[in-house]
């Protein structure tokens, strides 16, 4: 009787929980796990600068708030599941690399490279739009899981052994090895981003614009880790296109002056 009670007790606790998660994953890894891992993430890149070469905060402050007006514009649009639980900042990594990346929780990281790469402030929305839908659909944290499983998934986020969790932490920091999203993953992003900038002044398909800058430079064979090339980049155009074409968001430029101007203040 009293395991049936339990049995019960345990079924209710459950059916509650389903009733507040955003998705099944919630019941087994929290966001707020998502958030302290993407802390302990962001503590290994601070402890490799020469990998990393993060601009100084208060060096560049005029800089990095630029960046992250950028994002907030996103996170504003009522569009993301864990907007109120994720921390969303910036950060820029001095290094003439066409990269940026999210971990989990939230924390973005954009490099020089990249942002001097793209004329159009338009262009790096849909890159920044793509990088947030990685975070906000937690698809590091379910590669992860794959990859290490849930048990120490959990012991990572809670920092139950530091050394084992530093060590691996330092493997995704340094080898992309969270980054490698699948071919759902990748589409599921491209998709999100066409979503969330529909809600801004952007034009809504500025990840397929980025796509189709890296063609006419012939830089499609080496498109970067976080744009990678499976799905074939020409099918993700076609597909971000159609998203827009679908929802009926605008597709003009938007293209603020001001991006000139925050250009010539990176490094």
């Amino acid at each position: 009787m009293k395991k049936a009670f339990w049995i019960l007790s345990v079924t209710m606790v459950i059916i509650a929980g389903c009733k507040e998660a955003k998705s099944p994953l919630d019941l087994v890894f929290a966001p707020s796990d998502d958030v302290a891992l993407g802390n302990q993430l962001h503590d290994e890149i601070l402890a490799n600068p020469s990998e990393y070469p993060l601009l100084d905060e208060p060096q560049h402050a005029a800089t990095i708030a630029y960046l992250q007006g950028m994002c907030d514009e996103l996170i504003a649009t009522g569009e993301l599941d864990y907007a109120e639980t994720f921390n969303y900042k910036v950060h820029i990594i001095d290094a003439d690399v066409l990269n940026a990346f999210a971990a989990p929780g939230g924390k973005m990281y954009f490099y020089t490279g990249l942002i001097n790469f793209l004329e159009n402030e338009d262009d790096l929305m849909g890159v920044m739009g793509h990088e947030i839908a990685h975070a906000d659909r937690r698809h590091s944290v379910k590669q992860m899981i794959q990859n290490y499983g849930v048990q120490w998934l959990l012991g990572a986020a809670i920092d139950e052994d530091p050394g084992q969790a530093s060590v691996v932490l330092a493997q995704v920091a340094g080898a992309g090895a969270a980054l490698k999203f699948s071919r759902f993953d990748e589409s599921e992003a491209d998709s999100y981003s066409v979503d969330y900038l529909a809600k801004t002044p952007y034009r809504c398909d500025g990840a397929a614009i980025f796509f189709e800058k890296l063609d006419s430079v012939g830089l499609v064979s080496g498109t970067p880790e976080f744009l990678s090339t499976h799905p074939k980049s020409e099918n993700r155009v076609i597909d971000i296109k159609a998203k827009a074409l679908e929802i009926g968001c605008s597709t003009e430029y938007y293209a603020p002056a001001s991006y000139d101007d925050f250009k010539a203040l990176l490094p």
